[in-house]
């Protein structure tokens, strides 16, 4: 992880991308940020490929990847509809611009700038969640009382803004949307990958828990997890919706 951190950007090294045949091809990996973009995906049922960008072995500072992303970060799109393609970075923008592109997003002005609040909500507050309390409570060699104590404070006060908004709600908004799409991978994250929910006291959070579940339950939740992902029925790159296997496409039907 160390290798990543350096006070300059671009290119360290020549590497081309690959290239499907859908116009959406997709560079990324099965982390919060990059699982938000495949589960918007999978929900549309738009075809894409997904190719899987190795952070750790630095792979995201190729020299095509900084081409379509001079911040070197997961997840990158690049929409081949368009001659030069239309490159978009940055997670949240990505689900923007696909759910614009596809008749996801509300079309009333008022319901598009409430999924929008919690669209930026979450972009704002996840690199506490992420680089603050997720790296000092399960990545930093060396366990600092003091930051672990900060961030998990902050991201407390996170998942109590959540509840206390979704109480007595279905959805973040009036409909399932991209703000659900944004938020839940870091929820997820809290649990699967950080291992933090009994010391976060998830369970606490009712509301929360009961809308994180429901969420889960998503077939294209499910899927999305599952491209470019880690576990054992991980998809390294998604090129068809056959990828998931004939069992789970006869469920989706």
């Amino acid at each position: 992880m160390g290798g990543m951190n350096r006070p300059t950007a671009g290119a360290r090294h020549e590497a081309a991308l690959p290239k499907g045949e859908h116009p959406l091809q997709l560079y990324s990996l099965g982390t919060p940020n990059g699982i938000k973009v495949t589960i918007l995906l999978e929900e549309l049922g738009v075809e894409y490929d997904a190719w899987r960008i190795d952070i750790f072995k630095l792979e995201q500072f190729g020299s095509e990847f900084v081409a379509a992303n001079p911040n070197s970060k997961i997840p990158a799109l690049l929409d081949y509809d368009f001659d030069p393609p239309v490159r978009v970075f940055e997670s949240g923008h990505i689900l923007k611009y696909v759910a614009e592109k596809h008749g996801f997003m509300p079309s009333e002005l008022r319901e598009k700038t409430e999924v929008m609040n919690w669209v930026f909500w979450l972009q704002g507050g996840a690199p506490y969640v992420g680089g603050g309390f997720g790296h000092f409570y399960n990545y930093a060699p060396l366990k600092i009382e003091y930051a672990i104590d900060r961030f998990t404070l902050e991201t407390k006060r996170q998942l109590d803004v959540l509840d206390k908004h979704l109480s007595g709600r279905e959805w973040m908004c009036s409909d399932f949307s991209i703000a659900d799409i944004c938020i839940w991978p870091w929820i997820m994250c809290l649990k699967v990958f950080y291992k933090a929910d009994k010391f976060l006291q998830l369970d606490t959070y009712a509301n929360l828990m009961q809308w994180y579940e429901k969420v889960k339950a998503r077939k294209s939740v499910q899927r999305g997890c599952r491209v470019n992902g880690f576990g054992d029925n991980a998809i390294k790159e998604r090129h068809s919706k056959l990828d998931f296997g004939d069992e789970e496409e006869e469920q989706q039907a």
